[in-house]
């Protein structure tokens, strides 16, 4: 091939650009920003919607559904899935992953405007929605503690000042406040105080609603000056609040603080969390689709110090956990896994060559191609992460063949007699083609990958290109500066001696003379090498079939993140108790770093854990720490707590206590929650299931007034005025807002709290009449205790409901997902309930289908490009006639060491077929 003799001759040349290669390379890889994983924009926008008091049914009836039914004329969405809880909607759509984030956020805001007239209006503000996907973890928790401040003023600054600002950083998607203490003034009413008086709490909210308003007032022109006009019209403190004139009785003003109590409060009284053991404010950054981990987690400490400057001096910011610093780590030891690699495959390229000017020629490709490689992930927008580290250690053992059949082929002209230019020259024109042989083929079985779909496909598309790339440099580095390096200082030996060299070539005859003897034998008996060959190739097709698959391995993250729930009934104050028993067994576990707990978390029955561990390298793993913690969480009682490792990649929008999740669906809600129960006792059934959870609760107590329409409209009461009086009393009501330069605080209205605490003393509620007389709530409804869902969960506007479970340790998805489709056929669901995976293992069934087809695709791709170059339908054949035994190999050697077949070890396979057709076109080629 005359195409190397140009690099040959032009050493300069050659030189200069292997330079480039050196220090464009250098550049970018100190410029390539880190990331766990690929950059994968999964586009997935998240509705809120609150309406405070509501309960679950009317939140699903009232918001979810009209919102459902606006989204769904969206393109581009792959799934909706809805949670209506007390007081709150959260909608989570999924779109395609061509489909533009920002694009999307703008059909969403417009539907979101379509279904404003279908809402309830007194809804507090209208839905929100953020560009972020709920199912992943925040990547910060910032907490913000003083002991010298209140937490109201507390709040103020970390959510005034903090939260806003770090809203703004590139990557942000939003800053969730956990344990949210923001000022509020609250006032609480006395029922006999004013059933005493005549007054209803209609006149209190009218009271408070229209006597303390920010309205403009206008301008005065005068002849020589303007003057703007501002009244006092605006109350701001719960003292002001209190000397607010409700009505006159007797001629005699009625004030508020004598209807009840008036006082400073916070917006939520029933939530509160603690960082390492202290009452915080805290802040959970969460990234946009597609951002970078790192890039954002730094840019948002980066203002850490700076804000620290700005705020009062008994203010505390402490950094509680950073995602980021684990994929540091993690970087790191692939790093280092990378370079011990290079270091291994150099001190084999000596032993076997037995010659330094010999091993350092071809050692200069690695360095060389695997910077050249840095260089194109930087053109491209790849990120250094697990993956694209893990394809360049990976790729080391490719880079380097090129270069040792360049070297040995002139070594062999070198031993003819030939001088080292004339060697090099010929030897690389014989072994030139064979070089772009192996080569094009081996990046040919990667062009497969490229085409592959779904969230699997753009992970690995990734990984199939950084090692393509680093392929392809490789090739062209062992034809250019290979032979041009041997023309110049290749030294041969013709009696080398030593006895290093004395041992080793006794090793070398030795296994020379076995493989001689090994082929004869082959040859001698053709026809059982060929059967063979023919029941490998089926041992290895019925053992893929058979293997136990899984989806991705667990991974040591160095996190964790928990759920606790009591019981449906649990109060607030129950449940502070519940979370504080749970940080009790926290605060003893000697492998924590950092741990925050809080309550509630989705329902007042829930409460929310996240531990940090210790980056020690003698400490357990975390999963059998988070086994030693849940042992401990189990003496609790009446609580149960489920905690675990996520993995790295969180597909599922309903799995935030197990890793899987399996929906059933159907638009009889009735039938669905009959069969529900039925498949989960089932599931739990499955010794190789464990944490079966279902978010079916149908015993959330539930108060129902029930109103005698024909006495209440004897007595001259409107349905409307009961609706609105019991918000009045228990929705926690927003009646008028206090606005101010910066913020905007709550006046919210409720009864006292004795008055919430027992039913019967709903009666005690009097609502005026439309003859201006007070009729009290007994005489126009009756109470009824009841049990009701405590949430209502919609997947594509159907009614579902969702069963979480994780497998054993040493069970395979696969296995697991077997085993409940038998189960969900065993007990004989009707057609009009529907069965399916949601999130990651979803993305597991779709991947066994797609993967093994993939897996021929490559084969197949495999034999066209080896036609092609080779001009035969034969060649290809023979080439490629090692890969049963090689595949057999590779999963028998997955079963003896109980690992099932997994996103990598399937790129493990991938790999191996390049191996061994680079091995067959050497052979080919030279025999």
């Amino acid at each position: 091939m005359r195409f190397t003799d140009l690099f040959i001759r032009r050493a300069i040349t050659t030189t200069l650009l292997m330079a480039g290669i050196l220090i464009f390379g250098l550049i970018s890889y100190f410029s390539l920003p880190v990331s766990n994983l690929p950059v994968v924009e999964y586009p997935t926008i998240q509705v809120s919607a609150s309406l405070p008091g509501a309960n679950p049914d009317v939140m699903a009836s009232s918001v979810a559904t009209p919102l459902e039914a606006e989204f769904s004329t969206i393109a581009g969405i792959n799934s909706m899935s809805s949670s209506s809880s007390l007081g709150g909607t959260n909608i989570t759509l999924q779109f395609d992953l061509s489909r533009n984030i920002d694009a999307a956020a703008q059909d969403v805001q417009a539907a979101i405007a379509r279904a404003q007239g279908n809402l309830p209006t007194n809804m507090p503000s209208p839905p929100s929605y953020s560009k972020v996907n709920p199912a992943e973890q925040p990547i910060l928790y910032i907490a913000v503690s003083s002991k010298t401040m209140s937490l109201s003023q507390l709040d103020d600054y970390a959510e005034t000042m903090m939260a806003r600002r770090i809203s703004m950083v590139s990557g942000v998607a939003r800053v969730q406040v956990f344990g949210s203490q923001k000022y509020a003034v609250r006032v609480q009413a006395d029922p006999e105080k004013l059933a005493s008086r005549q007054i209803d709490l209609e006149q209190v909210r009218n009271a408070l609603s229209t006597g303390s308003l920010n309205l403009p007032a206008g301008e005065l022109y005068g002849y020589s000056k303007a003057y703007t006009v501002q009244s006092n019209s605006q109350l701001t403190s719960a003292s002001q609040f209190a000397r607010l004139i409700v009505t006159y009785k007797n001629g005699s003003p009625v004030h508020l603080d004598e209807l009840g109590n008036v006082f400073d409060s916070v917006s939520n009284d029933k939530t509160i969390f603690w960082i390492s053991g202290r009452r915080s404010v805290v802040l959970a950054v969460n990234k946009q689709p597609g951002s970078n981990t790192v890039q954002t987690a730094d840019a948002v400490k980066a203002l850490l110090p700076i804000m620290q400057q700005s705020m009062p001096a008994g203010i505390e910011i402490d950094k509680a956990f950073d995602a980021s610093q684990n994929i540091r780590e993690s970087i790191a030891d692939v790093k280092f896994t990378l370079i011990l690699t290079i270091c291994l495959v150099i001190l084999v390229i000596f032993f076997f060559l037995r010659n330094i000017s010999a091993t350092a020629i071809p050692s200069l490709a690695v360095p060389l191609s695997l910077l050249g490689t840095f260089a194109a992930m930087k053109l491209l927008g790849f990120t250094i992460d697990i993956l694209s580290m893990m394809a360049m250690t990976l790729s080391v053992g490719f880079v380097v063949d090129d270069a040792i059949v360049m070297l040995e082929n002139i070594v062999r002209h070198m031993e003819m007699g030939k001088t080292r230019m004339q060697a090099a020259l010929e030897g690389a024109r014989e072994v030139g083609f064979t070089i772009i042989s192996m080569t094009v083929s081996l990046v040919a079985v990667f062009i497969p990958v490229l085409f592959l779909g779904g969230i699997i496909g753009r992970l690995l598309r990734e990984f199939s290109i950084t090692i393509a790339v680093a392929v392809l440099i490789s090739g062209v580095i062992s034809l250019t500066l290979t032979p041009m390096l041997c023309s110049r200082f290749l030294r041969h030996e013709s009696h080398p001696t030593g006895s290093f060299y004395r041992w080793s070539e006794k090793f070398f005859v030795w296994l020379n003379g076995s493989y001689r003897r090994t082929l004869q034998g082959v040859l001698r008996y053709r026809l059982a090498t060929l059967l063979t060959t023919v029941v490998l190739t089926f041992a290895t097709l019925y053992l893929f079939v058979k293997m136990p698959k899984g989806f991705m391995p667990t991974v040591d993250q160095g996190f964790a993140f928990g759920i606790a729930e009591a019981a449906e009934d649990t109060s607030y104050q129950e449940m502070v108790r519940q979370v504080t028993k749970v940080t009790d067994i926290l605060k003893k576990n000697p492998w924590l770093d950092a741990w925050g707990a809080g309550t509630p978390m989705n329902g007042q029955n829930t409460g929310f854990l996240f531990v940090s561990f210790k980056s020690d390298k003698h400490r357990p793993k975390v999963n059998a720490i988070i086994g030693q913690l849940e042992m401990q969480f189990m003496k609790i009682p009446g609580l149960l707590v489920f905690l675990q490792s996520p993995p790295l990649i969180t597909l599922g929008q309903n799995e935030d206590r197990d890793q899987y999740s399996v929906a059933l669906q159907d638009a009889d809600t009735k039938e669905l929650y009959q069969w529900a129960p039925v498949l989960e006792a089932k599931l739990r059934s499955i010794p190789d299931l464990q944490d079966v959870y279902s978010d079916l609760k149908l015993s959330s107590p539930r108060l129902d007034v029930n109103i005698d329409r024909n006495r209440a409209l004897a007595l001259g009461v409107t349905p409307d005025a009961i609706a609105n009086t019991l918000y009045d009393a228990y929705g926690n009501r927003r009646v008028t807002t206090i606005q101010t330069s910066s913020n905007q605080y709550d006046v919210l209205l409720e009864v006292l709290p004795e008055y919430q605490r027992n039913p019967a003393a709903l009666r005690d509620l009097y609502i005026r009449s439309n003859q201006g007389k007070m009729v009290p709530l007994s005489a126009v409804a009756e109470l009824n205790q009841t049990v009701a869902p405590l949430s209502v969960n919609h997947i594509g506007q159907l009614p579902a409901v969702n069963l979480q479970f994780n497998v054993k340790p040493g069970v395979a998805l696969s296995q697991a997902t077997k085993f409940i489709d038998n189960a969900a056929r065993q007990i004989g669901m009707p057609d009009t309930v529907s069965f399916s995976y949601q999130g990651t293992a979803a993305a597991f069934q779709n991947s066994v289908r797609g993967l093994g087809v993939l897996l021929i695709i490559a084969v197949v791709v495999i034999y066209l490009v080896l036609g092609i170059l080779y001009e035969s339908f034969i060649h290809p054949i023979t080439i490629l006639s090692g890969l049963p035994a090689a595949g057999l190999g590779a999963l028998l050697t997955l079963l003896i060491f109980g690992e099932d077949l997994n996103l990598y070890s399937f790129v493990g396979l991938v790999l191996l077929l390049g191996i061994v057709k680079k091995n067959a076109i050497m052979m080919i080629d030279f025999a």
